[in-house]
């Protein structure tokens, strides 16, 4: 898996095309997260991979919400992103706008997270604390049943991440909570700067 990006770079290219603190703060999310995965599971050389490919995996989202995964590759591939990367990238909307299917575990990783980040940071919201710091899985179990909850997470996409890792629900919630708690303070920082 070739990644040809410095961290800056990947960083430029996104706010190149992102500029609502948002969809800012979900690629860090994303890429924190990959990073912390890659290491879990025992991709530790591939950790730079795992997380650029996390901070660019919603590129084109922002712009082109009705081309997602479609417009992605013309905007990587001129940023200078590898093919590998594409793919990847391109791999996380599989089913829903895309036709690039998860196939290494980073893949199916990225396939599973991006949703449930997306879940966990609203119920994180939701928290005196407004933090993952004290997120319990009970709690995001409890989100997760709740359709009208962050409504926009698709818990479809969620439950099919989990049977792509051969995990059950609960340890996808754990892990994604633990990883999530790896890079908040980080996030935090930088989105104040």
């Amino acid at each position: 898996m070739e990644n040809n990006l410095t961290r800056d770079e990947a960083l430029a290219l996104l706010k190149k095309y992102n500029k609502e603190a948002f969809h800012i703060q979900h690629a860090l999310t994303v890429e924190g997260v990959m990073r912390w995965y890659a290491g879990e599971l025992g991709y530790g050389e591939e950790a730079d991979y795992w997380a650029i490919t996390g901070l660019l995996h919603d590129i084109d989202f922002e712009l082109y919400p009705e081309e997602h995964c479609v417009k992605a590759p013309e905007l990587l591939r001129g940023g200078g992103v590898s093919e590998d990367m594409i793919h990847s990238v391109c791999s996380h909307g599989y089913g829903l706008c895309s036709d690039v299917k998860p196939e290494h575990e980073m893949e199916k990783v990225l396939f599973a997270v991006d949703e449930l980040t997306g879940l966990i940071g609203a119920a994180a919201l939701m928290r005196p604390s407004k933090s993952v710091m004290d997120m319990e899985v009970s709690s995001v179990k409890k989100k997760f049943k709740d359709k009208r909850f962050a409504a926009g997470c698709s818990r479809d996409v969620i439950l099919q991440g989990a049977e792509n890792l051969g995990w059950e629900l609960n340890e996808l919630f754990e892990k994604t909570i633990l990883a999530m708690r790896s890079c908040e303070k980080q996030i935090q920082e930088e989105m104040e700067q």
